[in-house]
């Protein structure tokens, strides 16, 4: 970490910070709390995966609709930071919320999870568009693979505090219930995303911008409208959003709905959250491996690489029936995980207008969170359809190679045309 600047590292804090949300509600504890709590109230495991994953549509398509709009307001001076703390404020007390909800309150608790959805995904949205104010473009896509390699380091840590609370509840060495158990996970994790945001909040501010104008509301609109109009001037920006558009789709189904695939494969909620913590761990390294490849190879290629393995990932899902087969799973996506996104992070950064990054990162926030309403849609549909959701896995197989075709016409070169 040397080699960085106090605002690099202050940015890639906030990966530390709001990874363990993404780890211990996106992936790992809230889930499974949450299909324990629908059984509660007679709800059937696969309707209650298929409900999750309707709810994480509808988180979606709110934040969806609202980025672009917020993104171009943010561009204005002195914008972006109060955008950031405001979604980032929302998340953090909606996470908190979670501690009060009954135990047999299913809906009351899907509710709440939207609203930690946003805020958390809200405030990532201009978060990332922060990376064009604290680093050049020739170190975007290190800087950027290595907040994700801290996030799944720093995420390991309240999500190992979290795990020992459970297991030593499930013991009985301590005497908690595992929905009490559960609630101090979630503590942790809100916790832990103020704590360590602190740096960000401080250091870094923003240093590219749009002069604020009169009326700022209305002129933002005919902002966001000049941008559509002299759309082909932004070419490559747009075709590689469609290609985002898809691949993300898979890419993000899969991490927020692993653990409830898991379950209704008969997994054991020990073995899904120690399988959970090696991802976290293998992921690390692998997010910096990306990072160095892809100046050797370019991003484009590497890519390409994370896509393929996705691909494999969805075919392998049909045979998936033992731990061992769950493993193997997830070794596949931790090698590929935090390198796509990094990259696709690093890669849109390069090639839009600094001062006008937080419209653009409302472009690419609409592209990935519409993407995110199929997929979760998409496995929903079909688990309930079929009565399987190993085969609801695989059809997100048809995501990721429309995404991989797409992105074959994007530009090799990253100046924007």
């Amino acid at each position: 970490m040397g080699k960085f600047t106090k605002k690099e590292k202050s940015w890639m804090m906030y990966d530390w910070a709001d990874s363990a949300y993404s780890i211990i509600i996106t992936t790992a504890i809230f889930p499974i709390y949450y299909k324990a709590v629908a059984g509660n109230a007679g709800v059937a495991d696969v309707d209650s995966t298929a409900y999750l994953g309707y709810t994480i549509s509808i988180a979606t398509l709110i934040l969806a609709l609202l980025g672009p709009i917020l993104g171009t307001i943010a561009d204005y001076k002195g914008m972006k930071k109060k955008f950031f703390l405001f979604f980032f404020t929302m998340g953090t007390l909606a996470t908190i919320s979670l501690l009060f909800v009954p135990s047999d309150s299913w809906i009351l608790l899907l509710i709440i999870y939207t609203f930690t959805s946003i805020g958390s995904r809200g405030a990532v949205v201009f978060y990332d568009a922060f990376i064009v104010d604290v680093t050049t473009k020739e170190r975007m896509d290190d800087v950027s693979a290595r907040g994700y390699a801290l996030g799944y380091i720093g995420s390991s840590i309240p999500f190992v505090l979290s795990i020992t609370v459970i297991m030593l509840s499930q013991l009985e060495i301590i005497p908690l219930s595992a929905t009490t158990a559960s609630r101090i996970a979630f503590l942790i994790t809100a916790v832990w995303w103020m704590t360590f945001a602190i740096p960000m909040i401080k250091n870094v501010h923003q240093l590219h911008y749009v002069e604020r104008e009169p009326r700022i509301i209305a002129s933002s609109f005919k902002r966001l409208w000049q941008t559509f109009r002299d759309i082909r001037q932004y070419r490559t920006i747009f075709i590689f959003l469609i290609a985002y558009f898809f691949y993300i789709d898979g890419v993000g189904t899969i991490i927020s709905m692993s653990t409830a695939y898991g379950t209704d494969l008969g997994l054991g909620a020990t073995d899904l959250i120690i399988a959970l913590l090696a991802v976290q761990i293998v992921a690390a390294p692998f997010a910096i491996l990306f990072g160095y490849l892809a100046k050797k190879f370019g991003a484009k290629r590497m890519l390409y690489t994370g896509i393929l393995i996705y691909i494999i990932i969805c075919i392998y899902a049909i045979f998936l029936e033992t731990i061992t087969d769950f493993w193997v799973l997830a070794m596949l996506v931790a090698t590929a995980q935090g390198g796509i996104q990094a990259l696709s992070r690093s890669y849109f950064a390069q090639i839009v207008p600094k001062e006008r990054a937080n419209e653009f990162f409302g472009f690419y926030n609409i592209f990935g969170k519409f993407a995110a309403i199929l997929g979760p849609f998409l496995v929903g549909l079909t688990a309930q359809i079929t009565g399987n959701t190993s085969y609801g896995v695989f059809s997100l197989i048809i995501l990721f190679i429309i995404g991989f075709i797409v992105l074959i016409f994007v530009p090799d070169n990253r100046a924007a045309e």
